[in-house]
């Protein structure tokens, strides 16, 4: 299939969006660390998390909205089907046993910093939470990533632009370059990637976290 246009960049994006998608998100991932470490307003940091997950998400998104939970059910052996649940399964009562720990050490932690001051108690906690909420949010969207790059190297592929992929055709049929370029912006390295830095990112987004020493 010949992609024709008459403007460059965008025949350049449609040939490579894989390239561009990394450009992208390097572009913004430099930005979102020189706003971190120039401690910039909140609003800011967050302003480029969004932008830099953006165009991956999005595409992730349209490819894995389209395909039929069929396609994982017949790519899935049942060793796999019950070992990624047996995985969650310990994961989920890891995760339920340190909340109980964390809890516990949070609750004292509030009642040794109140002193004794009974009306401090509910200020220091939304501090506390303020800062475990983040963090929190980021160890589950870290998950929720790795997880959908999984089924993204299942469906689509590792090639930039995969020439047969379990993508259903009726996805974006009508339009080819923009169903190539969406294909090759949900890249499952591409969206690993700046998943995982906007989770790591996360926690330090407007100074939740102190970097002084």
């Amino acid at each position: 299939m010949t992609l024709v246009s008459s403007n460059p960049v965008t025949t350049s994006i449609t040939r490579h969006p894989l390239v561009w998608g990394v450009g992208w998100s390097l572009a913004f991932g430099i930005a979102l660390l020189v706003a971190v470490i120039l401690d910039s307003p909140a609003l800011l940091d967050w302003a480029l998390i969004a932008a830099l997950v953006l165009p991956s998400t999005v595409a992730t998104v349209a490819v894995l909205s389209a395909t039929p939970r069929a396609h994982f059910e017949a790519m899935s052996s049942v060793f796999s089907h019950f070992f990624v649940r047996y995985l969650a399964l310990v994961v989920g009562v890891a995760a339920w046993s340190a909340s109980v720990v964390v809890g516990a050490a949070i609750s004292q932690t509030i009642q040794l910093a109140a002193e004794g001051r009974e009306e401090e108690i509910v200020g220091i906690g939304f501090d506390v939470m303020a800062v475990i909420v983040p963090a929190v949010a980021a160890v589950l969207w870290a998950a929720f990533v790795v997880r959908c790059a999984w089924f993204l190297a299942r469906v689509r592929g590792w090639a930039e632009i995969p020439l047969a992929d379990a993508t259903p055709t009726h996805l974006l049929a009508g339009r080819p370059a923009l169903r190539r370029v969406v294909v090759g912006l949900a890249h499952p390295a591409l969206f690993a990637a700046s998943g995982l830095l906007v989770a790591v990112a996360v926690p330090f987004a407007g100074g939740s976290v102190d970097l002084t020493i």
